[in-house]
């Protein structure tokens, strides 16, 4: 069994429902846990609205290319489109950590490359695990998060 984190992202429509179903997705039947949910500005230049961001943690039994596969299902469930780089999105989903695991090929990169330089996956990501996340890390990295609740207060 291995513990992994996942960040998931949403900026249109009914941000709560779709954050619901990026969990359930990822998370299948296994064992996990969420952060609360975070409010932060987007990032990457593209004018849009605000993000509801959350860290996800599962314990799998999945290898990290199965969980590649799942996330991108997840965002298919949700329809989402890559139109503009950076741009609106439905929920985005990113593996960011996995206890163990280093890998770095043509089709993912974990630890995620830029986890470390944004707070909207910092600072979610610390409440699960604060080992994961220094202080001076945090206070380095970019973004400014509010939290917004628990997802279940959300829906």
């Amino acid at each position: 069994m291995t513990r992994a984190y996942f960040s998931l992202g949403t900026n249109l429509g009914c941000r709560a429902l779709y954050l619901s179903l990026g969990v359930r997705m990822m998370s299948l039947n296994e064992v996990s846990r969420t952060s609360r949910v975070y409010r932060s500005a987007p990032v990457g230049g593209v004018a849009q609205d605000d993000f509801w961001n959350l860290i996800l943690e599962v314990d799998t039994l999945a290898t990290p290319h199965e969980l590649l596969a799942r996330a991108q299902a997840a965002e298919v469930a949700a329809q989402r489109t890559r139109e503009v780089r950076w741009g609106p999105r439905t929920l985005d989903v990113d593996i960011v950590w996995i206890d163990g695991v280093v890998c770095d090929d043509d089709e993912l990169t974990v630890p995620h490359p830029r986890m470390y330089e944004r707070n909207f996956v910092l600072v979610p990501l610390r409440e699960l695990r604060e080992d994961l996340v220094e202080n001076d890390v945090l206070a380095d990295a970019d973004g400014v998060v509010s939290v917004l609740g628990t997802l279940e207060t959300l829906l």
